[in-house]
C-alpha cells in the first residue's frame, strides 16, 4: 500500500514570484486539510523548505487555487495562498500580483478559457479580495506565448508581455482606497515615537513612510536593508501599528502572527541615481525609488501588489507617495518605480465622479513561464486527523 498520495500540479513563474498551481477540484473541500496538504507540498514550516517544492523565500512559497469562475462575466476563480516559511500558516488575507499575472497563462493552457489569437483576455476573480483582474494574455497556436522583447526587472531575458488590468483596486481587503479617510496619519509606535504614514487599500493594503523619516535612503539592496542593525523590526512594529489602524487585526503585538503578510510595508523618497543589482539607475528615468517589505524581510524587487497601492497612493494629492513622487496626481498617471532589481512602470486610471477621484484601474506588464507539470507527494500521515481519508481525497 502506498504510503504518500500524489496530486496534480504546476510550477509557475509568474513576474518576479514563482508559485505551485493547482485545480480547485484536485484539493479537498475541507480548509484545514487542505492547507496541512498545502504545508507539506511546500516543505513548511522549515527556513529551507528542504522537504517540499518551497524556495526558502516568500517569493517562492506561494500558491494558486484555480477553478471555472462561478458568475457572469468571471472566466476563472482564483484563490492566492501565502505560504509561511517559519509558521504552519497559509496566509489567504491578500492577493499577490505577481503569481495573478499567471493565471490567465495557466487558464488558457488547462482548457479552462478558450483560446483566441493574438490576444487572449481573461476575466480572473480573486476570491482574497473579491476583485476583478483582467490579463491581456498573448496566444500562439492555441497556447500562452511565451517568447517575445517585454523585459521587467529581476528576471532574466524577455518574454511574451502580459497587459495585466486591475479594475477598481480600491478597498482590496479594508473596503476602503483610504482606510482611515486621512492622506496621512500619524501612528504612535513604540520605542520610536510618532512616524507619519500613508494608509492605502489598491490591490493589497500598504503602509508608506518617508525613507529618511526611519534612516534609510530607499536605494539600499535588500541585502543591506536586510543588515542593517534594528531595522526589519522598526519596519515590522510601525507595520504591526498600522495593521490596527486599518482595522486588519485587533492588537498590534500580534500583527506578525496573525497578519503577516499584509498591510504591506514600503519607504519611499523621490527618484535618485542609485546602484541597482543590475546597473545604475538614473534619476531621470524614474518617477519615485521605494523599498517594500514582505513576511518581514526585503522584497528583492517589488511586490505588483505592493505597486498596485504605490500608484494608487501618487494619484492621490496629499499622500506621502504623492510627495515624493516626480509625476503630479493626475486622470491617467504613469508611475516609474526604482526598486532593488530596476524599474517597474504603472499606469493609473482615475475619474472624477461627483467631485470626488475615483480609482479606475491600475494597469501593469509581467511575463510568466510554465516550468514544470507533475504531481507532488503528499505523506498519508498528512491526513492522519481526517476519519475518513479516501472520502477525502479529490477525484482523480
Amino acid at each position: 500500500m502506498s504510503q504518500q498520495n500524489k496530486i496534480p500540479c504546476t510550477i509557475i513563474r509568474g513576474g518576479t514570484s514563482k508559485g505551485v498551481f493547482f485545480h480547485e477540484e484536485n484539493l479537498p473541500e475541507d480548509r484545514d486539510l487542505r492547507d496541512k496538504i498545502l504545508l507539506s507540498a511546500f516543505g513548511s514550516p522549515d527556513l529551507r523548505q528542504i522537504d517540499g517544492l518551497g524556495g526558502s523565500y516568500s517569493v517562492t512559497s506561494k500558491t494558486a487555487i484555480i477553478g471555472p469562475g462561478r458568475e457572469a462575466g468571471i472566466d476563472v476563480n482564483y484563490t492566492f495562498g501565502q505560504v509561511s516559511i517559519t509558521a504552519p500558516l497559509v496566509d489567504y488575507r491578500g492577493n499577490c500580483g505577481n503569481i495573478s499575472s499567471a493565471v490567465g497563462p495557466f487558464a488558457i493552457d488547462e482548457g479552462l478559457v478558450v483560446a483566441q489569437e493574438p490576444v487572449t483576455t481573461v476575466r480572473i476573480l480573486n476570491t482574497n479580495t473579491g476583485k476583478i483582474i483582467e490579463a491581456e494574455v498573448p496566444v500562439v497556436d492555441g497556447r500562452a506565448a511565451i517568447e517575445g522583447d517585454c523585459e521587467i526587472s529581476g528576471v532574466p531575458g524577455t518574454g511574451a508581455c502580459i497587459r495585466l488590468g486591475f479594475v477598481d483596486p480600491g478597498g482590496s481587503v479594508t473596503g476602503k482606497l483610504l482606510p482611515t479617510g486621512r492622506a496621512v496619519d500619524i501612528l504612535n509606535v513604540p520605542g520610536l515615537g510618532k512616524i507619519e504614514a500613508s494608509l492605502v487599500d489598491a490591490g493589497n493594503p500598504g503602509v508608506f513612510v518617508r525613507a529618511a523619516d526611519v534612516g534609510l535612503t530607499a536605494t539600499e539592496t535588500a541585502e543591506e536593508l536586510d543588515a542593517i542593525p534594528g531595522m526589519l523590526d522598526k519596519l515590522e512594529r510601525i507595520r504591526s501599528v498600522a495593521a490596527m489602524a486599518m482595522g486588519l487585526v485587533d492588537d498590534a503585538e500580534r500583527a506578525t502572527e496573525s497578519s503577516p503578510a499584509i498591510p504591506k510595508m514600503a519607504v519611499v523618497a523621490p527618484p535618485i541615481t542609485y546602484q541597482g543589482v543590475n546597473g545604475t539607475i538614473h534619476a531621470e528615468t524614474i518617477d519615485i525609488v521605494a523599498r517594500i517589505m514582505t513576511m518581514q524581510r526585503t522584497h528583492r524587487a517589488y511586490a505588483l501588489t505592493g505597486a498596485i497601492a504605490l500608484a494608487a497612493a501618487a494619484s492621490l494629492p496629499g499622500t506621502i507617495v504623492a510627495e515624493a513622487a516626480r509625476t503630479p496626481p493626475g486622470d491617467v498617471t504613469q508611475i516609474r518605480l526604482g526598486h532593488p532589481a530596476g524599474t517597474m512602470n504603472l499606469e493609473v486610471l482615475t475619474a472624477q465622479t461627483n467631485g470626488s477621484k475615483q480609482l479606475l484601474k491600475v494597469i501593469a506588464e509581467r511575463t510568466a513561464r510554465r516550468l514544470m507539470d507533475g504531481y507532488v507527494y503528499i505523506p498519508k500521515r498528512v491526513w492522519a486527523t481526517t476519519a475518513n481519508v479516501e472520502k477525502a481525497l479529490p477525484s482523480r
